[in-house]
């Protein structure tokens, strides 16, 4: 009895489903890794106005990053690790007086002339070299947030606040937190982010 040529062939009918399964295994399993950057809010559009915004001298604090890493904070020259106190003592200064408008009956600082009338005025100006390396300023960036959050964290103690103001506002950005909580904490941190407003502006920067 004669043999029948050429070779079996092989069903592929399933290969489609099979190679749809494992799509769908590769997109459920994969972690996609996302860059972490920083976490700023730009400020809210205001109409536009003809009177012209003055700011003060004593209500701004300088920080500049040198090329080699050197950081001078109000012309001087500041080690790193004490950027946060020094921010800190800026922001609540409270240098206004009694009876001025602009007088902060919550500062806990020196209330010293010579610095900032109340948080709301205080305003931190970043200035960085175009050398400046990435890792000197992301940490600059966060000992300057770290100042506003210790304030922030102080005031929602003294508000009697059962929590921190920033256990508040990883709360609200948790998915799982109820929607009738994030209306609470949402109200919550707002109050205290009007008490210290984060306002933290960048210079134009230097190529010196």
């Amino acid at each position: 009895m004669a043999r029948r040529g050429g070779a079996p062939e092989v069903s592929a009918g399933s290969m489609a489903d099979i190679a749809f399964l494992l799509l769908i295994f590769f997109l459920v399993t994969t972690t996609i890794e996302t860059d972490a950057g920083l976490d700023r809010m730009l400020p809210p559009k205001e109409p536009p106005t003809d009177e012209q915004i003055v700011l003060k001298q004593k209500n701004i604090f300088t920080v500049q990053i040198g090329k080699d890493g050197q950081l001078l904070v109000e012309e001087e020259l500041l080690d790193i690790k004490k950027l946060k106190d020094k921010a800190v003592a800026f922001l609540d200064n409270g240098g206004a007086i009694k009876g001025d408008p602009n007088y902060c009956d919550y500062c806990e600082g020196e209330r010293s002339p010579e610095s900032s009338d109340n948080p709301i005025k205080a305003v931190i100006s970043l200035k960085n070299d175009r050398e400046t390396k990435y890792s000197v300023y992301i940490t600059v960036q966060n000992e300057l947030v770290a100042a506003y959050n210790e304030l922030r964290n102080r005031s929602a103690k003294k508000l009697g606040y059962n929590m921190s103001f920033t256990e508040m506002e990883a709360a609200y950005a948790d998915q799982e937190t109820p929607d009738e909580t994030k209306e609470k904490l949402k109200v919550r941190i707002k109050k205290i982010q009007d008490l210290y407003p984060q306002k933290l502006s960048e210079a134009e920067t230097s190529t010196n």
